[in-house]
Formats: structure tokens, C-alpha cells, sequence
């Protein structure tokens, strides 16, 4: 048990006293040191560096940190605390290493360690402090052994024609160039780990975690009778990442169930779920799930009621549940902009509110998304919601409510434009339709004789 001479030390950017273990003031400072030069955290001194006459409980520090653990996103790596001897009593050290990844707590805030105090950033402060951190560091890290030669040539040529469409214009480099360029080389011409994920035919031969897992369920659960497995259908995908996104595509279209509905003279096909929001779920999840995590894949699950895709890894940066529209960052940069340059991604940073808009447009319920220290999990609903027909259409008729749409959509109506929404029907009869509206209090009367119009009250 070593022992400090820790009642001469004040804190300070490197070193924090905290008298009791209280999870939130340890998860600030865990992700405070985290984001900038780390530091030690002293447990069982008060501010002023004096032993807290109540000492501390071993089970109940490690309880927690544990908890602490989970407040931090991601979590930020830790060593096991020490317990050290001072003049007056026994306090615990816990080591916290600097980050190369930008840490945040779970309601979104980003802390810093500044002076003697854990600071929170602003918008701006945040961007700055990304924009330090290599937060891309394992996809740009070499693989042992793999080099240019481990790349395949049809997936080469298929990204250059691709990356000619985006950009419109074809690359007349030289291909190693390029690739050193966009990372998927380091500078000593060996593969990187995003090089293998895009253009090695196997990249599961490296990196066993970057596959996917498929299940079809029966029910709403993963149970099926007499505790078996409750799926149908159990799918392993492999693969350069831009195949893992069609073959779980194509896959998912051939358990979807589809549907059709006659709109006018022609039969329209109604998917289970919106192609967009499908496809936006598994991109997302391939672009940003954390690669470094060995012991898992993406899952995706297809139950009853819901679709699942989940993700190793849980949310990046500074991003939560309440941000995650407004707010963009990514753990895999390389990797989103060569998807990107495939065409997989349309628009940068728009993904999720074009799954939200779709899926709302198709009559579902908004996305759901969980966000847990280690995971995250996109459920894509497939009831969908009746539409709920206006307050005032239980009221009128088929003329009046043609009418109502009219001003919804113009703001106001005329005599003569009824009329001409209404053609051969008496103008007494119209006449009389607007002045019950009026009568009910659903339309305002606006003007006299000739200039007279409606509009909604």
C-alpha cells in the first residue's frame, strides 16, 4: 500500500479530490480528464486536500465507478483504483489516461478539465475539441499482414465509377495515390482497417466483428415454444462493407411483407417499412458501429411488429437520443466518406431526418432509438396509424369538406369557386352549405354581396 504525500498536493488540471463516491460527480470528472491531458482522482479528501473524517467503503467505490462507467459516452477505459496511506487516514487513487476519442456525459454535455474545475463546452468549444481528437484512429490503424494486394480490383474499378458519378469527374491518378488519399493506405503502403472494411473481398479474415447477423422471428419476442430459439430464418452476411449493405437489403426486401392499394386507376405496392428508413438503418449502422469491439456484430432483427438493427458500439462523441437529429458526428470518418462516394449515403448528415420524415409519411410511428453504454438500436415499427379524420369533417358533407380542403389549401373561397369545385349543383344548395358552416362556427363570413369570401375561424 503506497503512500502519498497528498496533503501538500492541491488540485488542479491533473489531479481532482473528491471526499465521497458520488456517480455523477465521477462520471464529470472521468470524461473531464478523458478530454483533455487525464489526470488522478483522489478519493476521500475534501476540496481543501483534508482526509473526510468518514471513510469509504471499497464495495461501495467500486459500485460507483461501475455506474459512473455507464454515464459516460462511451465509456471512458480505466484502470482499478489504488489504495493509498496519507498522514491522517487511507484515501483511493484512480489513474484516468487521456482519450483519443471525445467523451460526453449522457444528457450530451462535454466536459474539460480546466484549472481546478470541470468545465462544460458550448457548441462551438465542442466542434474545436472534436476536430482535435482522432477519433478515427482505429479505422485508420494498419492491419498486420494485409497490404494493396489484399484489395479487390472489381471493387476498386466499382468505386472509382462511382465516385466519377458523385463527383463528376473520373480520378486519372494513380489508384495507389487515391488510396493512400482516402486512408485506406497509410503512408507506408500497408491496408488500413477502413481500406479492408471497403475493398478486401473478406474483410472477416482480419475482423470477424465487421459481419452481419440476420434473424426472422415468429412473434414479438426472440422465445420461441419450449425455450427454442424463436426465429424462422438465420442469416450470417460477410463481406466489403458495400456488400454487406445490399446483401442485408435484399435480404430484409425478401421477408418483407408487401401490400397494394389502387389509387385511381393504378395499383401502387405498400412495403412492410419504407425503403429509405431500411436502408438509412443499416447504413447507419455499418458507417458508425465501433470496430474495435472483437466480441460483436451487427444484429438485425426482424420480429411481428418492429424491425431491430443494432449496432455495436454506443453512440459517438457528444451525440445522444435528444441530439441525434440536430447534432452530427462520426467514429468512422474514412469509412462515411467512401460509403458516401458510393452513393449510399445521399446527403451527409441528413439520414435520420429523412427516416424520421418517411416512416411518418408511410403512417408509423416515429423511430425508436436505445442508446446503452455499448450498443445502439434503431426499431422501425410497422403498424400503421389510422388517419385520423378533422373535428369539422364529422359534420359536413362530401361538398363541404371538398370546400374546407379548398381553403386549406387557399386560404380562402368564393361563391363562384364553390361553384366550380361543385359543378351541377344548384348555387341555392351551395349557398345554404356555406351558411351552415358559418352557422356552426366552422367558417367566417368575410365581406357582402359580391366581394364576399370564407375563410376558417
Amino acid at each position: 500500500m503506497p503512500t502519498l504525500d497528498l496533503l501538500k498536493t492541491e488540485q488542479g488540471p491533473r489531479i481532482a479530490f473528491l471526499e465521497k463516491p458520488d456517480v455523477n460527480a465521477i462520471a464529470e470528472t472521468l470524461v473531464a480528464f478523458a478530454n483533455t491531458e487525464g489526470g488522478t482522482i483522489v478519493f476521500g479528501l475534501r476540496e481543501g486536500g483534508e482526509v473526510a473524517p468518514k471513510q469509504i467503503d471499497s464495495k461501495v467505490l467500486d459500485k460507483a465507478l461501475r455506474d459512473a462507467d455507464t454515464a459516460c459516452n462511451p465509456p471512458v477505459v480505466i484502470g482499478n483504483w489504488e489504495e493509498s496511506e496519507t498522514e491522517k487516514g487511507t484515501v483511493y487513487t484512480l489513474r484516468v489516461p487521456r482519450s483519443i476519442e471525445l467523451h460526453a456525459m449522457s444528457d450530451g454535455r462535454v466536459l474539460i478539465r480546466s484549472g481546478s474545475k470541470n468545465r462544460p463546452l458550448g457548441g462551438q468549444e465542442i466542434l474545436k475539441l472534436a476536430s482535435a481528437k482522432n477519433t478515427g484512429d482505429f479505422e485508420s490503424e494498419h492491419v498486420a499482414s494485409a497490404t494493396m494486394d489484399d484489395f479487390s480490383n472489381k471493387i476498386i474499378t466499382e468505386y472509382l465509377a462511382k465516385r466519377a458519378e458523385r463527383t463528376k469527374r473520373p480520378y486519372n491518378g494513380k489508384v495507389t495515390d487515391l488510396m493512400k488519399e482516402i486512408g485506406a493506405l497509410d503512408n507506408q503502403g500497408r491496408a488500413t482497417v477502413s481500406g479492408i472494411l471497403l475493398f478486401s473481398e473478406y474483410p472477416q479474415q482480419w475482423l470477424p466483428q465487421s459481419s452481419v447477423v440476420f434473424a426472422k422471428f415468429v412473434g414479438k419476442t426472440p422465445r420461441g415454444e419450449n425455450g427454442l430459439a424463436g426465429y424462422t430464418r438465420r442469416e450470417e452476411l460477410t463481406g466489403p462493407l458495400p456488400r454487406l449493405i445490399e446483401n442485408a437489403w435484399n435480404l430484409i426486401w425478401s421477408e418483407m411483407a408487401v401490400g397494394a392499394v389502387v389509387k385511381g386507376l393504378e395499383r401502387e405496392d405498400t412495403t412492410e417499412y419504407p425503403q429509405f428508413a431500411v436502408r438509412e438503418a443499416i447504413v447507419n449502422a455499418i458507417c458508425h458501429r465501433d470496430y474495435r469491439l472483437k466480441g460483436r456484430r451487427i444484429e438485425i432483427r426482424m420480429y411481428s411488429d418492429r424491425l431491430e438493427v443494432i449496432s455495436p458500439g454506443g453512440l459517438p462523441g457528444f451525440i445522444t437520443v435528444e441530439n441525434i437529429v440536430d447534432e452530427h458526428f462520426s467514429r468512422n470518418p474514412r469509412v462515411v466518406n467512401g460509403l458516401f462516394q458510393w452513393g449510399y449515403i445521399e446527403e451527409l448528415g441528413l439520414g435520420i431526418d429523412r427516416m424520421m420524415e418517411v416512416m411518418q409519411q408511410a403512417g408509423h410511428k416515429p423511430p425508436y432509438f436505445d442508446a446503452r453504454p455499448y450498443s445502439f438500436a434503431v426499431s422501425l415499427y410497422n403498424e400503421r396509424e389510422k388517419p385520423k379524420a378533422p373535428e369539422w369533417a364529422r359534420n359536413t358533407n362530401h361538398r363541404q369538406a371538398r370546400a374546407l380542403q379548398y381553403i386549406r389549401d387557399h386560404g380562402s373561397i368564393t361563391n363562384r369557386e364553390y361553384r366550380s369545385l361543385c359543378q351541377g349543383v344548384s348555387a341555392e344548395t351551395l349557398r345554404l352549405d356555406l351558411a351552415d358552416m358559418v352557422e356552426q362556427g366552422i367558417l367566417l363570413k368575410v365581406g357582402s354581396k359580391k366581394g364576399t369570401y370564407y375563410i376558417l375561424k
